[in-house]
């Protein structure tokens, strides 16, 4: 991606290699002449897969993980195959250079491509390495007069990072192959990510509600000004309320009164003409500061509150919004601000709200980690004056336009001044005609100066139903001093039941992580995404749901790797990677620590060794239900009412499915009961082929009921039966085993059922597809079922045709007609698109998600691109699927096996 030419003053060719070419692009605008700015399109080289290696080394010390245990941990680097053609083009660039320039990230990853860049590259000019934390003019400058040499030992924390991964995946991974389901992996942050969404999955299960009762009433002062409150004690005692029960259900309080209905209505009707008085009125004043400016981890959270955005969408948004110059980088753990940002949003803040709503003070935040991405700013507008939305509204829309809007308004409002105001607490009572002295409260508070709230204003996260579900806290209330007399209507018992704790959403669970310091910020998207491609995590609306494997998994690595799903430990290997980044640690001598141990018992590669026999039925298994228990099995989960003891010998137990879109805490005693009563049979023994004489059976499978031939397995007497052959030399020949026959089946229609379909319809079924006859060519025409319903084929021209039932009942002529008529596309209806969204920008074709053989699809009928398994399609936006479409675009089609040449026929020998 060639911009300038050479300098014509000097004649000297500058290189400036970046990570992305949209980042190169807008780099390119603002440099001076002789610089070339090209992209290496990320990582050139990386950890190749131990099957990938060179037949030499697969049994040396490097071929367990491609790494060299023999040489400290030395990696065994291969340039990736897909950028073979990059890495010529940089090197022919580079020839013509007078100096080189590495303008990769400044985090760790940016870093370690650098060193790479340089590893592969071997220049012979000068090298310069620059980082800048936004893409404008100025930073641009200020980077080209503070160069510096590659960071070595954040290039180790890099590597040490990738070789600890590929050790604790390539260790641990294989084990739950083999005990659990292939396919799965383990991972030092998606592990304990996995167990934080299962353990709050447990908590779910584990808990019982409790109900309670207290009362709400309406007060009205003598000018007739009202407001509600509620019951807060009786005879000096606390009314319980939801904070005083345990996710049991059981009161933890013993000085609280737990009120039941019969006591609240009771009360409640004892308080109807009760003369009300106020009896104490508490005022306070009210501050609250603005929340600090964005860190990777904050921008997550607060985009997936009020943006619905997923973490990956907010990261791959902000990218583009960093590449194209409109915020700084997006990857950091600091809040602070340059000095130019803070002079920046002030000015903005005195401009758009006014000069009273800045503090005298200037606004200083610091972050906790010291680690090295505390380096860069905080993610904010790029530039020393920022842009305002209303300013790049023309050149951003969409999702960049939303997440640019939140950026900054959350950076100007940093600092703003205080929100100020008062809040105020009545309390309020009467004695009932009972006796009973009740007491009321209700709280409010008046905002007398917005402040940071004009401009914006921090989201929450879902919480346990709170015990203010009907306002009686946070309203605006009359002026009320004691003594004040009021009147009390409306008095109502009210019920309540105590929540189970939520579930975790990605913003909360992005929170969580970060709070436990396991992972950073920079990784939180990606984390997300392993767990819910691996199918150890579903998203329901905003929640995260863990699927039954991944409680197998979790369960696995709790009773035998421990450590690594422990949640302090995992941290302190994150403090331990900042520690090398910082200098301040050995690269080798960590990693013989953490792989072999201080003492030999504490290494992962001892741990794996000494495993000993893991019982993966029990690792599978969860009791559900006194006598019913849930397994995991190879085709998804199931439940099962063990046998007894004595149970004859070849009985099959009960088994019943469990619905894929049952949540595991949905999944009570109670309902685990109501499955197995009302299971569908296994199989139903349908009677036996009156031409073959085998026994026809209908089944559940897999991929849904279905009927089949039992072939049964010869006897030993024909076995003993057999003729016997003979070699030339006149010994026998062993029997030959027996050609294994394929029994016929059939997919039930959509109508039928195991419990309900005949024999009759069983061997109609099995004698699909039913030839009709032949046109006039003499081409035969068939009529079968197929997965996108029935249809007709002659040859590879196939046609729809209406029911299932017609299949029996289509006739040669009809299907004729059928044929005598223009095909439609694809040979059937074209099904309704799932959704639509609009003209791609690129080859200005509509948009569609469309159902297809592996899942729904975006296409722009040029381009296809599969819906990724964490994005429902009605969270899916216009901005994501243009996105995707451009990834796929941007990877070129998937190159296909080359085809082999056959070999060239000899020339006829000249005579």
């Amino acid at each position: 991606m060639p911009v300038k030419a050479t300098d014509k003053k000097t004649g000297k060719k500058k290189l400036v290699i970046v990570e992305s070419p949209a980042k190169g692009k807008t780099i390119a605008g603002y440099l001076g002449e002789g610089f070339e700015v090209t992209a290496s399109m990320g990582h050139i080289r990386d950890l190749p897969q131990p099957s990938d290696l060179p037949a030499e080394l697969k049994k040396t010390a490097v071929g367990k993980f491609a790494v060299d245990l023999d040489k400290d941990f030395e990696p065994y680097y291969v340039v990736s195959a897909d950028k073979k053609k990059k890495v010529a083009e940089l090197k022919a660039a580079l020839k013509d250079a007078d100096e080189l320039y590495l303008a990769t990230d400044g985090d760790r990853e940016g870093e370690a491509i650098a060193w790479h860049l340089l590893q592969v590259l071997k220049p012979k000019v000068p090298v310069h390495r620059l980082t800048f934390p936004e893409i404008t003019r100025e930073a641009i400058q200020r980077a080209l007069l503070e160069m510096r040499d590659v960071d070595v030992a954040m290039v180790d924390a890099q590597e040490t990072r990738r070789i600890l991964d590929r050790l604790y995946g390539y260790e641990i991974s294989p084990v739950l192959w083999r005990k659990v389901a292939r396919g799965l992996s383990a991972g030092r942050v998606q592990s304990v990510a996995t167990r934080l969404v299962v353990e709050r999955e447990r908590e779910r299960m584990a808990f019982r509600p409790a109900s309670y009762w207290d009362l709400i009433g309406t007060f009205a002062t003598e000018a007739a000004e009202k407001f509600k409150a509620r019951l807060v004690s009786v005879d000096g005692a606390r009314v319980a309320t939801g904070k005083d029960f345990t996710d049991r259900g059981e009161l933890k309080s013993k000085t609280a009164v737990h009120l039941d209905e019969a006591s609240a209505v009771s009360l409640a009707a004892g308080l109807e003409s009760a003369a009300f008085t106020v009896r104490s009125v508490d005022t306070k004043p009210y501050t609250r500061r603005p929340a600090a400016p964005f860190t990777t981890s904050t921008l997550q959270q607060e985009a997936g509150r009020k943006l619905r955005f997923s973490s990956r969408v907010t990261m791959q948004v902000a990218q583009r919004l960093y590449e194209n110059g409109y915020i700084t980088y997006m990857r950091t753990d600091s809040p602070a601000l340059s000095d130019q940002a803070i002079n920046a949003a002030r000015r903005q803040a005195s401009e758009l709200y006014g000069p009273e709503y800045v503090p005298d003070a200037r606004r200083i935040y610091k972050g906790k980690s010291k680690n090295a991405q505390e380096a860069h700013e905080a993610i904010r507008p790029a530039g020393d004056s920022f842009r305002t939305p209303a300013q790049v509204a023309s050149s951003l829309r969409g999702d960049e336009f939303k997440l640019y809007e939140l950026i900054w308004k959350r950076t100007v409002a940093s600092q703003m001044a205080d929100a100020k105001g008062s809040t105020a607490s009545v309390r309020l009572g009467a004695v009932s005609t009972d006796g009973r002295d009740a007491e009321f409260s209700a709280s409010g508070t008046v905002i007398t100066f917005r402040g940071f709230m004009a401009a914006y204003e921090e989201g929450r996260d879902a919480v346990r139903e709170d015990d203010d579900a009907e306002g009686t806290e946070g309203a605006r209330l009359p002026v009320l001093k004691a003594e004040d007399r009021l009147t009390g209507t409306d008095i109502a018992a009210n019920g309540h039941e105590t929540s189970p704790p939520p579930r975790f959403t990605e913003a909360s669970l992005v929170k969580m992580l970060e709070e436990l310091g396991i992972g950073r910020p920079s990784t939180y998207a990606a984390t997300i995404s392993t767990i819910m491609d691996r199918g150890y995590v579903t998203s329901r609306g905003q929640a995260l749901v863990p699927s039954w494997i991944a409680f197998s998994v979790v369960r696995l690595l709790e009773e035998h790797f421990t450590d690594y799903v422990d949640y302090d430990f995992t941290a302190e290997l994150e403090e331990d990677l900042d520690r090398i980044a910082r200098g301040e640690a050995g690269r080798v001598e960590w990693l013989n620590q953490f792989y072999y141990g201080d003492r030999v018992e504490t290494g992962l590669h001892t741990i794996v060794n000494d495993l000993g026999e893991i019982d993966a039925k029990a690792i599978n298994s969860i009791e559900i239900a006194d006598g019913i228990v849930l397994r995991v099995g190879k085709f998804g989960p199931y439940l099962e009412r063990p046998l007894p003891a004595d149970a004859p010998e070849g009985t099959e137990p009960e088994r019943a499915n469990v619905p894929e879109d049952l949540a595991p805490d949905e999944l009570t005693a109670a309902k685990a009961i109501e499955l197995m009563e009302t299971a569908a049979p296994e199989e139903r023994v349908l009677g036996t082929d009156p031409e073959t004489g085998r026994t026809i059976v209908a089944r559940n499978g897999r991929y849904g009921p279905y009927v089949i031939e039992l072939i049964p397995e010869p006897t030993e007497e024909e076995l003993a039966n057999q003729p016997v052959e003979y070699y030339k030399n006149g010994k026998p020949k062993p029997p030959k085993k027996p050609v294994k026959v394929k029994p016929r089946t059939g997919s039930l229609f959509k109508s039928m059922s195991v419990e309900t379909v005949t024999l009759e319809e069983a061997l109609k079924l099995m004698k699909l597809p039913r030839v009709l006859g032949t046109d006039a060519e003499g081409n035969e025409i068939t009529v079968q079922n197929g997965r996108f319903g029935p249809y007709l084929k002659k040859g590879t021209d196939s046609r729809s045709i209406g029911t299932e039932e017609e299949i029996f009942t289509i006739t040669l002529e009809q299907a004729l007609e059928i044929y005598s008529q223009p095909k439609q596309r694809g040979g059937r209806q074209a099904a309704a698109p799932l959704a639509e969204f609009g003209t791609d920008p690129v080859s200005e074709k509509p948009i569609v998600v469309k159902d297809g053989r592996f899942g729904p699809y975006i296409t722009d009928g040029i381009t296809n691109i599969t819906v990724p398994r964490s994005t429902a399609i009605e969270e899916l936006t216009r901005e994501q699927a243009i996105e995707l479409l451009a990834e796929k675009r941007e990877k070129g089609p998937a190159k296909k096996p080359a085809r082999k040449r056959a070999a060239p026929k000899k020339a006829a020998a000249k005579k």
